[in-house]
């Protein structure tokens, strides 16, 4: 399978598009965010974060 075939996803946090990975094979449709970066920040409370 090609790359520009695999499926695709809008991250929840930054809004960057990124492509599924073997290792979300079995997780895919729970898949919310890009990297761990994005997942720590969407934790935070929005006070402290930066713009």
């Amino acid at each position: 399978m090609k790359k520009s075939d695999l499926p695709e996803k809008t991250c929840s946090t930054c809004g960057k598009t990124f492509t599924w990975r073997k290792k979300w094979e079995k997780v895919w449709d729970e898949v919310k965010y890009c990297s761990d970066r994005c997942r720590s920040d969407a934790k935070r409370p929005m006070s402290s974060k930066k713009s």
